[in-house]
C-alpha cells in the first residue's frame, strides 16, 4: 500500500525511519546546477577536497546568466566548464537550453533521485523521478557522495479525472492546485498525481505541473512512469532507462484533492503571487502591454507549436511587446525545420535565446506600470525588473491569443490546431561536453577576477545579543532578500559585492546598517524565504553578521540554507509575539549551546524588558552544523 514517493524513498534510504516528519537521509543518483548557483556550488565542492564526483551523473548547465555585458558572466561560464571537466561533471554549453527542459529530454529517468541547485528541479517529476530543489551546498555535498538530509514528507494525492478541453492547458491544472493549496500549502509534502486523467497528459504537460509545484512550497511533485513515459523516452532514444512505476492501488495518502479536467477552464495568477488565481473569464478584456512566453515551465516543443499555431498568419497587437524563449536547442531546431519558427517571427514576436531570460530578470523588463502576461512560474514583486509592473501567470494558449488581441483573452475562442506528437525528437548532444576521464589532474581550472573565495563563519556563540536589523511581513521571497536580474546575477560568485543588494527593494542601505551594528537578527512573518533555492539569500546575510531569523514559519529550502550557513531558524511559539517586536529592538538569546531537538528557547527583548518563547524544527545534525558555524565548517571538522 505504499505511495510512489514512499517506494522511491525506501529504495534510496540511507538513514532514519520513514515516519512522517522524522529526519531521513537518501542517496542521490543525479545532480544538476545552473550558472547562477553553480559557481558557488563548485567552489564549495573544491573546498571539500573532492577529486571526482560520486554520483551516477552530474550536469552543469549555463542558462541563467547569459547576458554578457561585462566579463563577469563569461568568466563564470569558463570556470564552470573547466571545473566540470576536471571533476567528472557534464557541461551543457550556453545556448543548449534551460537546465530543466534539457535534463527532462536527455538525462532524467524514472525512479532516480535528482538534487538540483534550482527550486524548479521537480520538473523531472513529470518523468517519474524524485527530483528535489536545494541550495548549492547541499548539491555539492551530494556530488561528494554524502546523502541528502530532509524530513520524511507527507504525501498528497491530486487525483485527475476527465480530460482537458481545447484551449485549456496543464498550466491551468497547477494554477488550480495553487488556488486550492496556496503558496505555503505544500511545505513538508510531496504532491503525487494519480487518476485516469494522468494518461491524457504527455510528459511536457506533466513536467509543467511538477515544475510549478515549487510554488506550493512542496518538497517535490511526481507523476507515475507509464506507457506515456516510455513513448517519450523512446522518442529521445533513451527507452533503456524506462521502468514502470506507480503507487499501489490501495496507497494511503495524508491528503487528497480531486480535479475534474472536464470542468477546468483557463486560469490566471494575478499580481504578485502564484496563488492569486482567478478564472480567465473574470479578467477578460483587460488591456496588456507585454507577453513573454517560455521559461522552464512552458517552453517545450508542444508549447511552442501551440503558440505558433495561434500566431500563424496573425500579427501581434500594436500595444503589445511579445517575446518568446524556446526551452532548448532541440526545441528550437525542430521549430526551424518544420517552419513553425517562421510563423513565430512573422507574427512580430521577438525571439530570444534558449535560456531562462526574462523569467530570472535577464532582460525584457516591461514598461512602467505595465500589465505583463507571462507563461513563467513566478510573478513576485519586482522580479520582472520593473517594480511598478503587474505580472500575471498564464498558459501559452492564453498568452499567445492575448498577444494578438491586445487584451486578456480566452483561448477557447481561438482557432488553432493542437500539434501532433512528433514521431521522434531531434537528438543532438554536441552541445553537452563530457568530462575528462583519462587525465583529469591535468585540467587547469580558470578563475576570473570576480570569482572570490568563500566567506567563512565562526562557531555559534552560547549567547547572542544583537539588534533586529529588519522586520518583514508574510511571504517574503528570496527575490525580496537576494534579488535576481541582470544587474545582480553577475556577482553570484562574489559574496562581498552581492551583499550590497540584500533587501535592496525592502530596506535601503541594509548592508551598511548591518555592518554598522555588527549584524543582528531578522524578524519575519509566515513562509519566510519562499521561492528560489538561491543560497545567496542565506550566505550574504551570514556575511553581514545575521545570526538568527525568528519567523512565524519558513519555506523548506531557505530554512535548510540558513542552517547550512550557520544562521539559526527559530519560529514564534506564540505568533502574537511578532507584533511586540520593532526594528531596532535589541534581542538576547542565551544558552544556545543547550539547543536540542524539540526544546523551546527563550528570547529576551532587552529594549522592551520582555521575553518570549521560540521553537525550532532542528534535528541533532542541524544543531551540530549550527554549532560549527555551518556545514562547510562541520565537514572540515571531519564530520
Amino acid at each position: 500500500m505504499p505511495t510512489l514517493t514512499e517506494k522511491i524513498i525506501k529504495a534510496h534510504l540511507q538513514e532514519g525511519t520513514m515516519d512522517r516528519g522524522c529526519p531521513i537521509a537518501i542517496k542521490i543518483d543525479q545532480t544538476l546546477t545552473q550558472d547562477a548557483t553553480g559557481t558557488m556550488a563548485y567552489l564549495q565542492l573544491e573546498a571539500m577536497g573532492v577529486d571526482q564526483v560520486k554520483t551516477e551523473l552530474s550536469v552543469s548547465y549555463v542558462d541563467h546568466n547569459t547576458l554578457q555585458s561585462g566579463f563577469e558572466n563569461a568568466d563564470d561560464h569558463k570556470y564552470l566548464q573547466t571545473v566540470a571537466n576536471k571533476h567528472g561533471i557534464y557541461f551543457s554549453r550556453p545556448g543548449n537550453g534551460i537546465c530543466h527542459q534539457v535534463h527532462l529530454e536527455r538525462f532524467a529517468a524514472p525512479g532516480k533521485t535528482l538534487l538540483g541547485s534550482d527550486s524548479h528541479t521537480p520538473t523531472a517529476g513529470g518523468i517519474g523521478a524524485l527530483a528535489i530543489g536545494a541550495g548549492g551546498l547541499d548539491v555539492a555535498c551530494a556530488m561528494a557522495g554524502r546523502p541528502f538530509n530532509l524530513k520524511m514528507p507527507k504525501v498528497v494525492n491530486v487525483k485527475l479525472t476527465g480530460a482537458l478541453h481545447k484551449g485549456v492547458s496543464s498550466k491551468d491544472i497547477i494554477l488550480k492546485v495553487l488556488q486550492l493549496m496556496t503558496v505555503k500549502g505544500g511545505v513538508g509534502k510531496v504532491i503525487e498525481y494519480t487518476g485516469e486523467g494522468v494518461k491524457t497528459l504527455n510528459i511536457p504537460q506533466r513536467a509543467t505541473i511538477t515544475n510549478m509545484g515549487a510554488e506550493l512550497g512542496a518538497t517535490t511533485s511526481i507523476f507515475p512512469s507509464d506507457e506515456v513515459t516510455y513513448e517519450f523516452l523512446k522518442k529521445q532514444n533513451r527507452e533503456d532507462c524506462f521502468v514502470a512505476l506507480s503507487a499501489d492501488d490501495d496507497a494511503v495518502y495524508d491528503e487528497t484533492y480531486e480535479i475534474n479536467l472536464d470542468d477546468l477552464e483557463p486560469m490566471i495568477a494575478m499580481p504578485h503571487s502564484p496563488d492569486a488565481v482567478k478564472s480567465i473569464s473574470e479578467v477578460v478584456g483587460k488591456k496588456i502591454d507585454q507577453v513573454a512566453i517560455g521559461s522552464c515551465t512552458n517552453s517545450s516543443y508542444r508549447d511552442m507549436m501551440i503558440v505558433a499555431s495561434i500566431l500563424k498568419n496573425k500579427t501581434v497587437a500594436e500595444n503589445v511587446s511579445l517575446c518568446i524563449s524556446p526551452g532548448s536547442k532541440q526545441v528550437l531546431t525542430m521549430l526551424s525545420q518544420n517552419g513553425a519558427l517562421t510563423d513565430l517571427i512573422s507574427s512580430g514576436a521577438r525571439m530570444l535565446e534558449c535560456t531562462c531570460g526574462p523569467c530570472i530578470g535577464m532582460g525584457q523588463s516591461p514598461i512602467t506600470n505595465a500589465w505583463s502576461l507571462r507563461t513563467f512560474n513566478r510573478n513576485f514583486y519586482g522580479r520582472s525588473g520593473t517594480l511598478s509592473a503587474n505580472v500575471c501567470l498564464v498558459s501559452p494558449e492564453v498568452a499567445a491569443y492575448s498577444a494578438i488581441k491586445g487584451v486578456i483573452s480566452d483561448p477557447r475562442e481561438a482557432e488553432f490546431d493542437i500539434p501532433a506528437e512528433p514521431d521522434h525528437f531531434l537528438v543532438d548532444d554536441s552541445m553537452i561536453i563530457a568530462p575528462e576521464k583519462q587525465h583529469p589532474e591535468k585540467v587547469e581550472i580558470v578563475r576570473g577576477p570576480n570569482i572570490k573565495p568563500l566567506p567563512e563563519n565562526t562557531p555559534l556563540a552560547d549567547t547572542v545579543e544583537k539588534q533586529v536589523v529588519i522586520k518583514v511581513v508574510d511571504n517574503i521571497t528570496t527575490d525580496h532578500i537576494a534579488p535576481a536580474g541582470a544587474k545582480v546575477l553577475p556577482f553570484r560568485s562574489n559574496i562581498e559585492k552581492i551583499s550590497e543588494f540584500i533587501f535592496r527593494d525592502v530596506q535601503a542601505g541594509f548592508k551598511q546598517h548591518c555592518l554598522s551594528v555588527g549584524g543582528g537578527f531578522i524578524v519575519a512573518g509566515q513562509n519566510y524565504g519562499q521561492g528560489s533555492s538561491r543560497e545567496h539569500a542565506a550566505l550574504a546575510p551570514m556575511y553581514l553578521g545575521i545570526k538568527a531569523v525568528i519567523a512565524k514559519s519558513f519555506a523548506r529550502i531557505h530554512q535548510a540554507n540558513l542552517i547550512n550557513f550557520g544562521i539559526v531558524p527559530f519560529t514564534f511559539a506564540n505568533e502574537a509575539d511578532y507584533d511586540t517586536i520593532d526594528e531596532g529592538d535589541v534581542l538576547k538569546i542565551s544558552n544556545l549551546h543547550q539547543l536540542a531537538p524539540g526544546k523551546a528557547m527563550m528570547v529576551e527583548n532587552v529594549t522592551k524588558k520582555t521575553s518570549f518563547a521560540v521553537n525550532h524544527a532542528l534535528s541533532q545534525l542541524d544543531i551540530d552544523i549550527l554549532m560549527a558555524g555551518g556545514r562547510l565548517n562541520y565537514i572540515k571538522m571531519g564530520k
